[in-house]
């Protein structure tokens, strides 16, 4: 490096390297300026200043000075080396190996860029390259650990851990006997387990066992080693050992899933699939009695019987279960609860049980079977218990006839109201739930989960103005948009963007959608530095682990649902794109052309003006943030960012809609295949773009992951009627795609003999009891003929609420969810275009869901004088913007259990009503 420069020079040209590395910018820059008044077209150092640049935020400056260095010298390593570490920092990767590749061609032995490139192959996750680069770098430096270990972490990756386990093997035999000092014992200690696993992921558990109990005295980690021990006995066959080594670790953990289960395996009692034997029970009912003897509080040993139990012997463990939890208190007693709730007769059980629990605490004051008497909240804790049961089996005045009497026994126990809020919303009352969720964070102001509760509700309800402003309470300087994206607040994004897509702002909720997606990038960003740290801090089992995660990063619920929301956007602006409405909104109405042309020039003038000013005044903070850093005062840590697309519009100018949803749905095919919705989307993309063949693939992978599905057989038909309605094929591409379909329609369902009518029909007689499905064939029946609308309408018309059984205890059980009846009023609104059929469906579901504000019935906020109306503001909150000031003064309550306003949310309706059969 400077070897082209003079002795004092050359010396100077260290110095700027040394500025760079220990971040002394400004010494750097001087250093580099006294070099380029006498060598101004120095290369290296041109490229040594645009990087230090780089470093000060001065983008554009580093990259002229950069290519100015590179043109002036393209022979020189370091330049190249420079240009890549530039493009590094940009994200793009793949052009900074490119620069890498072109730096070694000119200096292939130079550790530093093999370092730098190694990296980026581990982040792009070019494998081969990774385990070529490593062996150059071991090959170079064999007697530095790290290249070893990268070596083989290299092949480990690369599907290789057979290979991985050699090297590791080779480099312990360069070891001394005495290694590892005391002050490595930790490093090495992790490489042995990481050996291990290696061998025992390449298939040889024998080797595996006998590597670990041959370093057993070298292995720090304890815990890693037994459950290692126990993990290789299991794969082994030696369930003995295996069962003694679990029943060990749960002396150290009882509560640990994981051990419960192995044990299980060990016992030969897991459940690979459908229900547990009778013998397989009796033998899990010994082996757990005998566990809760062993640990009397272990609530998993308690816990774990509710799954495989049936009837009486169900409900008297349940009835153990519950009651100490009852007793203590414990509001997420009906989380652990919840999963019992999908195994058939148990939900009636636990009601049956809780009913019985209830009454004995209301008779006597304690538990049936027991003369001790219990504490005033046990009955309140079980009547929250019972609410919550009602809530999920849809019986939602019950569940507020027992969340009341809860409230009125204490009042000032906040989780009650969250409860309530909850119940309200599955009911269809979203604004009375926001309203009594805002009572509850009122109660205690400093409780960010209950504020995040509150914003969520009022997100729900489509009160965003609300919503903001009451998350801003929570933030950083009040700067709520900043704060909340720097957090990485995905749920807020993306119930901020479902609200927006639901009153048609589709700038803002692409804003909202594609902030969430930035933040997945970031993650995937966020590994980068770990490719050297780990190898350096020798955590390489939790490096794979990470490696692995990272893999499978897009496939997490929060970034589908940006993904999905985005796709919806866009195929909604493809649908319907946003007017042209320049001349209305800036007034040009009766203007010349040149008069309309003046008045854009003034509008793109002061857009720029606003953006320049934006700019300057960011500027202005920065250089008042150094001169107070400079002084020794504080200056704001982070300089607040101008929004200049606050609503984004700009997002909306696209030229190709489908074209920016196709690269959120690859994704989702990647990560998503086997969710259903994935394949939905794909059909709605591929059918909008004339893709038949794309839209074929994906209606056969709908088909393969659900045939059942009313969503699915929308596609079917709507692929198969488009098809046949297309005019007869011209080309010989025409031709071929329109022969594929034809061979592959038997393998839809549908033979070449039997018509779309017919398919229709055979899929309503195969689902005539469920809403959902008499829905979509009446839809399709509609669209395959259009003069059977009376039909198709009375199709649904004639659907048959199935109500369970009605008795004391339980009520009645509706099958139609409000969500389903709501879809079926939207759909005879939109599709159908009856007003009459509507209105007649909408008087139907507002007596069967009197909570629900969409069909406004007698409870809900939405029709004055009924209860949870008097407790809501009468404006309308959906409104963005309007009557804020008003909204807050009727959401503003008093603080720690002064609730007046609760009172009015009381269920008017007496218990007693739903007690007589």
């Amino acid at each position: 490096m400077g070897a082209s420069l003079p002795p004092k020079e050359a010396n100077l040209f260290k110095l700027i390297v040394k500025s760079y590395e220990t971040k002394q910018y400004k010494k750097g820059v001087k250093a580099a300026d006294s070099i380029l008044k006498k060598f101004p077209e120095h290369g290296e150092t041109l490229s040594m200043k645009g990087l230090i640049y780089n470093c000060m935020d001065r983008k554009t400056e580093a990259y002229e000075l950069v290519r100015h260095g590179l043109k002036n010298d393209v022979k020189s390593h370091v330049c190249w080396h420079v240009y890549g570490l530039l493009y590094r920092s940009d994200r793009e990767y793949s052009d900074a190996i490119k620069s890498y590749r072109n730096a070694l061609k000119i200096d292939p032995e130079n550790i530093e860029i093999l370092r730098d490139l190694s990296l980026l192959q581990a982040q792009m996750r070019d494998l081969s390259g990774f385990v070529e680069t490593r062996q150059q770098l071991l090959t170079l430096k064999p007697n530095h650990r790290m290249n070893w270990i990268g070596f083989a972490v290299a092949h480990h990756l690369n599907s290789d851990p057979r290979k991985a386990a050699e090297i590791l093997e080779a480099y312990e035999g360069t070891l001394e006997e005495d290694y590892p000092p005391y002050n490595e014992r930790y490093e090495h200690s992790e490489m042995l387990l990481y050996k291990v696993s290696l061998l025992e992921e390449c298939g040889s558990p024998e080797r595996a066992l006998e590597e670990l109990n041959k370093k057993a005295t070298r292995i720090v980690d304890k815990l890693a080693f037994k459950e290692q021990l126990a993990s290789l006995f299991l794969k082994l066959g030696r369930f003995n050992e295996a069962e003694a080594t679990y029943r060990s670790l749960l002396a150290a953990n009882s509560e640990n899933y994981r051990y419960h289960e192995a044990l299980q395996k060990c016992l030969g009692l897991s459940l690979e699939g459908g229900k547990h034997s009778p013998e397989h029970v009796n033998k899990l009912t010994s082996l757990y009695k005998s566990l809760q003897e062993e640990y009397l509080s272990s609530a998993a040993a308690k816990r774990i019987p509710l799954d495989f139990l049936e009837n009486e012997e169900f409900r008297k463990a349940a009835d153990n279960y519950v009651r100490p939890f009852l007793t203590k208190g414990v509001p997420s007693l009906f989380s652990d609860l919840r999963p019992l709730y999908d195994h058939p007769g148990k939900a009636d059980i636990l009601g049956g049980l809780i009913l019985e629990i209830e009454a004995s605490l209301q008779n006597n004051g304690s538990f049936s079977g027991r003369s001790q008497k219990e504490p005033p909240s046990t009955l309140l804790w079980t009547l929250f218990l019972l609410a919550q049961h009602y809530d999920i089996r849809g019986q939602h005045d019950l569940a507020l006839a027992k969340i009341d009497e809860a409230i009125v026994h204490t009042p000032t126990v906040i989780d009650l109201y969250l409860v309530k809020g909850k119940i309200l919303k599955h009911a269809g009352d979203l604004v009375a739930a926001a309203a009594l969720v805002d009572e509850a964070r009122s109660m205690d102001l400093a409780d960010r989960f209950l504020n995040s509760e509150c914003v969520k509700r009022m997100l729900q309800a489509d009160q965003v103005d609300l919503a903001e402003k009451t998350a801003v309470l929570f933030t950083k300087d009040g700067d709520q948009h900043n704060n909340l994206y720097d957090m990485q607040c995905m749920w807020y994004e993306l119930a901020s963007g479902d609200s927006y897509f639901r009153q048609g702002s589709l700038g803002r909720a692409l804003k909202k959608y594609l902030a969430v997606e930035k933040h997945y990038a970031d993650m995937t960003e966020d590994q980068f530095d770990f490719h050297s740290y780990c190898l350096r801090k020798m955590t390489l089992r939790a490096y794979v682990q990470m490696l692995k995660f990272q893999d499978r990063l897009h496939s997490f619920p929060f970034f589908h649902r940006a993904a999905v929301g985005a796709i919806r956007c866009y195929l909604k602006l493809h649908d319907a794109p946003p007017k042209v409405t320049v001349d209305e909104e800036g007034g040009f109405v009766g203007l010349s052309p040149s008069e309309r042309k003046r008045i854009r020039q003034k509008q793109r003038k002061a857009e720029a003006r606003a953006k320049k000013e934006a700019e300057e005044k960011a500027k202005e903070e920065e250089a008042a943030n150094i001169a107070a850093t400079k002084s020794g005062k504080r200056g704001s840590q982070h300089s607040k960012v101008i929004d200049l697309d606050p609503d984004g519009q700009k997002l909306l100018q696209v030229e190709d809609p489908l074209a920016e949803a196709t690269k959120y749905l690859q994704l989702l095919q990647k990560h998503s295949a086997s969710r259903l919705e994935t394949h939905l989307l794909s059909f709605e993309l591929n059918i909008r773009k004339q893709k038949m063949l794309l839209a074929l693939q994906a209606v056969k992978r709908q088909l393969r992951l659900d045939p059942d599905d009313p969503e699915v057989h929308r596609c079917l038909i709507r692929f198969l009627h488009k098809v046949d309605s297309l005019p007869p094929a011209q080309t010989s591409t025409e031709k071929l795609v329109q022969n594929v379909i034809e061979i592959e329609r038997p393998s839809l369902g549908v033979p070449h003999d039997k018509s779309l009518l017919e398919v229709n029909e055979s899929f309503l007689e195969n689902h005539r009891d469920s809403l959902v499905h008499r829905a979509a064939a009446a839809e399709m029946l509609f669209l395959l003929s259009p003069e059977r609308k009376e039909e198709a309408i009375k199709l649904i018309e004639d659907s048959v609420n199935n109500i369970g059984p009605r008795d004391c205890a339980f009520g009645r059980i509706m099958a139609w969810k409000l969500k389903s009846c709501v879809s079926v009023h939207k759909l005879l609104e939109t599709t159908f275009h009856d007003t009459s059929a509507a209105s007649r469906w909408g008087l139907l579901c507002a007596e069967m869901f009197p909570f629900s504000t969409y069909f406004k019935g007698v409870k809900s906020s939405a029709v004055p004088g009924s209860v949870n109306y008097q407790a809501c503001s009468k404006e309308d909150n959906s409104d963005l913007g309007k009557n804020q000031n008003k909204i807050i003064e009727a959401f503003t309550h008093s603080v720690n259990g002064d609730i007046p306003d609760l009172k009015d949310l009381k269920i008017s309706a007496p218990v007693e009503s739903h007690q007589t059969c």
